[in-house]
């Protein structure tokens, strides 16, 4: 999986132009083939902050979206708020659950619950 997160910070007065413009762009963006989603919002922590974030099967998908068209009108929405984004692009390689917690603890000795039942 390949995440693109965006985050930029506004004056006030621009906040809900960008908001609309990214939210009418995320739409299509969904349903492109490979696209696992796309969300737009405003930071909690800090309501200066419009935040944007893709989700994308693989690197493949990731570098189609990045030479469309469609990724050219978002790097064009970006330019116009005036303020330089900050980007990121995550290339996740692997994802675990509390079976990863699981083997850390028992290979390093540190699981401190209680003795576990061991067949005979």
């Amino acid at each position: 999986m390949v995440r693109l997160a965006v985050a930029l910070v506004l004056p006030a007065r621009s906040t809900n132009q960008v908001i609309h413009a990214l939210r009418l762009m995320a739409s299509p963006i969904r349903i492109e083939p490979g696209c696992l989603g796309c969300r737009v919002w405003i930071d909690d922590s800090d309501e200066s902050t419009v935040r944007y974030e893709e989700e994308w099967t693989s690197e493949a998908a990731m570098r189609a979206r990045v030479r469309s068209p469609r990724f050219t009108r978002l790097l064009e929405v970006l330019e116009s708020a005036g303020v330089p984004p900050w980007i990121q692009f995550d290339f996740v390689t692997e994802t675990r659950g509390l079976e990863y917690v699981a083997e850390v603890r028992e290979i390093d000795g540190t699981f401190d619950g209680p003795p576990r039942d061991t067949p005979e």
